[in-house]
């Protein structure tokens, strides 16, 4: 088939996960420096203090895209970079500038994230995301980021994963700030509903790129694909999806969430006038999609399963849940122990379509984590990654073919990068990072999806090609990998609602 006009082949980052530089050109600090320097809450006490130090290593790394050929990049701003302590900070702002030019200079369109997870932390020491004024001040730095930028950005992001920010910053508390109040993380998911709607509202004000096209208002959620008994998808889906869905795309708050969650909150919080404001018009929803998930109704008395694909914390991120469990799905895994299964993403665009017509979708993040090695001729064979992009890739394609609107692709990620929790312990990029050095090394994912872009017909089959790569010195060969033996794939289960992984997503 033939995709549709003007769909893009994307990559994406996260700036905490990548940038490093955490005290220079006058960044301030965010509630992810505080968090991951707090002993125990990451992996052996990793930090992005260094990342992979895209902020001085941006020019190669823009280099690598378009020898990859992507047609967009999807990149976040850090907020506590260019707006520290509320004030505009040149050096900040001028960064991301000449990102944006380098990445139109390669005729690459740029898809800017605002919020991908980074709250300036004197925002988190006045109460943070359940605190109303939060949402104001988001619209504030996207004003103002917007009037430097908005001429010359592809698509605006409002948020990226805001259960996240919500639910595993505020419920489970295993993401920054890393608090456990179930309460507050529902408020924190109306203010980060209301914080999209006011931004988008200022980025439309301000926006024009010179071409004359106006720039996509885009907002991405790692919708939860769900298998499983009928009641216990109810429930995970209000708290995981409809949350966010249903405000967002003009029908308010469902019944069931409110009724769910009331020993919890009287959902006070919500004011007049604010689900109007939430429910701005959206020119395409972002959808990050890693592995399905099943869920049950618990038994109350067997040891409760809890496979939800998130870290394990000191509370469960499913507020209003406590009567459902979260079951294991067959393999094989990915090195999250997330389970592969492509026609879970198939499904989920499906639901969208149905569920929201008119809505245009945009694949904003899937890809996988394995533990890549580089071999003695200095190749990575990633094989396993290989198929499970081909997998998700065709799977978009039949959705396209049952008539779903999907504008774009984004793999994820372009790098190796700071996996939240998990440290340098997961990679999921398409280039493999040396963490002690910074090199970056071209892994065969990065070639078979660079051939993938220049002939999508290989997308259900191929080797990627034999040319050398300046990044690896080496020339691929055509032997079967050794490190990875697996395959991609997964067994269906019974049809549900709507997960995704937690990356960076």
């Amino acid at each position: 088939m033939t995709l549709p006009q003007g769909f893009l082949w994307g990559a994406a980052t996260a700036a905490y996960q990548i940038e490093g530089a955490a005290a220079e050109d006058g960044r301030g600090p965010s509630i992810w420096d505080t968090f991951s320097h707090t002993p125990g809450r990451t992996l052996n006490g990793d930090t992005g203090d260094v990342a992979t130090d895209h902020y001085h290593r941006w020019r190669e790394d823009v280099a690598t895209m378009a020898e990859l050929g992507i047609a967009a990049y999807r990149f976040s701003i850090s907020w506590p970079r260019v707006m520290p302590e509320g004030r505009l900070n040149r050096k900040g702002v001028d960064f991301y500038s000449r990102l944006v030019d380098a990445l139109l200079e390669r005729g690459i369109a740029p898809v800017a994230t605002l919020y991908h997870w980074d709250l300036p932390q004197e925002l988190e020491d006045a109460g943070g995301w359940p605190e109303r004024a939060t949402a104001f001040r988001f619209a504030e730095y996207a004003s103002r980021i917007g009037r430097a930028l908005g001429d010359r950005v592809h698509t605006w992001t409002t948020l990226n994963e805001p259960w996240c920010s919500a639910f595993l910053g505020y419920a489970s508390g295993v993401h920054a700030p890393g608090r456990t109040d179930s309460a507050a993380a529902l408020a924190a998911a109306h203010h980060l509903n209301l914080a999209h709607g006011l931004a988008s509202r200022e980025l439309r004000a301000v926006t024009a790129p010179a071409d004359g096209r106006p720039a996509w208002q885009s907002v991405t959620l790692n919708l939860h694909h769900l298998r499983g008994e009928e009641e216990a998808v109810r429930r995970v889906d209000a708290v995981s999806n409809r949350v966010f869905l249903d405000p967002m795309l003009g029908r308010g708050y469902p019944a069931d969430l409110l009724e769910d969650t009331a020993a919890l909150t009287d959902w006070a919080f919500v004011r007049d006038g604010d689900e109007e404001i939430i429910a701005a018009p959206l020119d395409v929803l972002g959808v990050n999609y890693y592995s399905p998930t099943f869920v049950r109704r618990w038994d109350g008395v067997s040891p409760r399963e809890s496979a939800d694909g998130h870290k394990a914390g000191a509370a469960s991120p499913f507020v209003g849940c406590e009567e459902v469990e979260f079951a294991a799905l067959p393999g094989p895994y990915t090195a999250m122990g997330w389970p592969v299964d492509a026609t879970g993403l198939e499904e989920l665009l499906l639901r969208l379509h149905r569920d929201h017509p008119g809505v245009p979708l945009m694949i904003t993040e899937n890809g996988a984590a394995y533990d890549d090695e580089v071999g003695p001729d200095g190749r990575i064979r990633d094989d396993r990654r290989i198929t499970y992009l081909r997998d998700h890739v065709a799977a978009t394609r039949r959705a396209i073919d049952a008539g779903v609107d999907v504008r774009g692709y984004f793999a994820w990620s372009l790098l190796d990068n700071f996996e939240w929790a998990y440290g340098y312990s997961k990679r999921f990029g398409l280039v493999h990072v040396d963490y002690a050095t910074g090199e970056r090394r071209w892994k065969d994912s990065a070639r078979w999806y660079r051939d993938m872009i220049a002939e999508p017909s290989m997308e259900t089959g191929g080797e990627p090609s034999a040319e050398p790569s300046m990044e690896t010195g080496g020339e691929p060969s055509a032997e079967p990998s050794t490190e990875t033996g697996g395959e991609a794939g997964g067994e269906a289960g019974a049809a549900g609602a709507g997960t995704a992984g937690t990356t960076g997503s």
